[in-house]
């Protein structure tokens, strides 16, 4: 069967995934960007978003956070993600003119299913990515998902409260964390109230980069 799994999740030394005072404008609250600087600096990321502002001009760098960048996208063929990670939109869809954060080519090139309490047709967008939007709750999601990668790995993609609700019921089979130097303060605390060694899972390995250090987190 398919793995479950989180990848190049950037987090805070304080534990938070994303900042406070979350908009349309910032998507990631308030300090929540530089998280993801390490992601950023990649060739991986440079080459999935080449012409997007946010990445610069070169190459990119290589090393390894480039090596877990680029990992975080081997053997998958679905991803989960929660509805704040596909836009700003809150409660019934008013119409279906908001098609995802990305553009019209997103970087996933894979079916994605979209955890949400109400319904919209399926999107398709270029390069092989499909949103689905699924109302009926995170195992049917993972059944979905599991279903059309057709063995390969099912990556879940956040944010904190769809990673929380996966980790709670015991579905990750492995959570690789992106520790940045930041400290945020607030926002949405990943761990707060979760015993991961009662629900059993164990560091398994700590990797430093050079702008992040990666620790993985598996089930016993």
């Amino acid at each position: 069967m398919s793995k479950l799994s989180v990848r190049s999740f950037a987090l805070s030394v304080d534990g938070y995934g994303a900042g406070p005072y979350q908009s349309r404008d910032a998507p990631l609250g308030k300090g929540g960007l530089a998280l993801h600087e390490w992601m950023f600096a990649t060739r991986t990321a440079r080459k999935l978003m080449s012409g997007s502002p946010v990445f610069g001009e070169g190459s990119g760098e290589t090393g390894v956070d480039d090596d877990f960048a680029a990992r975080g996208f081997e053997n998958v063929g679905a991803w989960i993600i929660g509805r704040n990670m596909f836009g700003p939109v809150r409660g019934p869809w008013p119409d279906e003119s908001w098609r995802g954060w990305w553009g019209e080519n997103p970087p996933y090139h894979t079916p994605v299913f979209v955890l949400t309490h109400h319904a919209r047709k399926p999107l398709e967008m270029q390069g092989g990515t499909t949103f689905h939007f699924v109302t009926d709750g995170i195992e049917s999601a993972l059944r979905q998902a599991r279903s059309a990668a057709r063995a390969k790995d099912v990556r879940l993609g956040g944010g904190v409260s769809t990673l929380r609700q996966y980790l709670t019921a015991g579905l990750v089979d492995e959570l690789h964390l992106a520790i940045s130097p930041v400290l945020l303060g607030n926002g949405e605390s990943l761990f707060a109230g979760l015993d991961l060694p009662r629900l059993g899972y164990r560091c398994a390995r700590i990797v430093p980069g050079a702008r992040a250090t990666h620790v993985v987190v598996a089930r016993e």
